[in-house]
C-alpha cells in the first residue's frame, strides 16, 4: 500500500511523518489529496512546523506525499 492510501485510511488519526529530508511532523491527518497530506496540530497547540497558513484556515500544513519516507500512527495524543 502506498503513502496516499495509508494517509486516506488514516484521516482523523494522529501520526508522525518522517520526510525524505529527515524532518519529522506530528499531527492529525485532516485531509488528503493525490499530491499532499494535510495535518492539524495535536491537541490544538501550535507545534513547531505547523500553523504557517497552509491547509484549512491556517491551522494545518500540507506535506508532499512524494517526499514522505515513513508514516507511523500514534496510539495517543500528548
Amino acid at each position: 500500500m502506498g503513502h496516499y492510501e495509508t494517509c486516506r485510511r488514516g484521516i482523523g488519526r494522529p501520526v508522525q511523518i518522517r520526510m525524505s529530508n529527515g524532518a519529522v511532523h506530528r499531527g492529525v491527518i485532516d485531509r488528503v489529496s493525490p499530491g499532499r497530506v494535510f495535518l492539524r496540530p495535536l491537541g490544538g497547540r501550535n507545534y513547531g512546523g505547523y500553523g504557517y497558513g497552509w491547509g484549512w484556515g491556517g491551522f494545518g500544513t500540507g506535506l508532499a506525499i512524494g517526499a514522505i519516507a515513513a508514516i507511523a500512527f500514534l496510539p495517543f495524543f500528548w
